[in-house]
């Protein structure tokens, strides 16, 4: 297989390594479509997982399936499927307690370009298969689904880490693509007051259109000023 590598710190390029091996409970995929994520940069360029060599980079992905283990039950050779950024091993008593991010250890359920190959590249291996991989309906773009391997589910686990529940006030500073997830899981979870900070127009639009009560932009004050004041003022006592 060829793949767009860490080759060590600060310095990429692309690489060729032999097919991952597959076991009985593993799938073996070939990809279809990639989505890049800055954790990439901060993983080449800033140390944010210590020093790696010759790794595959990338972990948000679609693709269609070449080989399955002897005890995959629900997928098949030729199944499109959208793979996960995070791939726990479900049998580890983390996962089981709830605690998928760090299956195996810490942040040992992110095993895309962490603790082994990621999916910028030809083919890719995928640990407990029947857990961790999602059927792709033909209706959808490889493409637009990748969004929905990292960057919709982080935004909403978000809410669920915070412990977000009814009548909560929330903040969330950003509403980029991730940010605007959070705003949605924390309506989703049933906060009563949703501050959202941000700017750009069309994002402002989203928001709204997904639940945020209030617009903080930044460039007319202290955010705490503007989120505090009127909370204050509602005589709330939970955020």
């Amino acid at each position: 297989m060829k793949g767009f590598a860490m080759l060590g710190p600060n310095k990429t390029g692309f690489i060729e390594k032999e097919d991952p091996k597959v076991g009985g409970r593993d799938a073996l995929v070939r990809l279809l479509a990639v989505a890049p994520c800055t954790s990439d940069l901060h993983t080449v360029f800033e140390d944010a997982l210590g020093p790696r060599e010759n790794m595959i980079l990338g972990h948000e992905a679609c693709g269609e399936i070449v080989e399955v283990g002897s005890e995959v039950k629900d997928f098949k050779v030729g199944d499109r499927v959208l793979i996960p950024a995070i791939t726990p091993n479900w049998s580890d008593v983390y996962s089981q307690a709830g605690y998928v991010t760090d299956s195996d250890g810490m942040l040992g359920g992110w095993k895309f370009s962490n603790i082994k190959d990621g999916v910028f590249s030809t083919r890719i291996h995928v640990n407990d298969a029947d857990g961790n991989l999602a059927l792709l309906p033909k209706e959808i773009n490889p493409a637009e689904a990748c969004m929905l391997s990292d960057m919709i589910p982080t935004g909403l686990h978000a809410s669920k880490m915070a412990g977000v529940t009814f009548g909560d006030a929330v903040a969330v500073i950003g509403i980029g693509p991730v940010g605007l997830m959070a705003l949605r899981g924390a309506v989703l979870h049933g906060a009563g007051r949703v501050f959202t900070v941000g700017s750009r127009e069309k994002t402002v639009e989203v928001a709204k259109k997904y639940g945020a009560t209030d617009i903080v932009d930044y460039h007319n004050g202290r955010i705490s000023d503007q989120i505090l004041e009127p909370l204050t003022a509602k005589g709330s006592t939970r955020s």
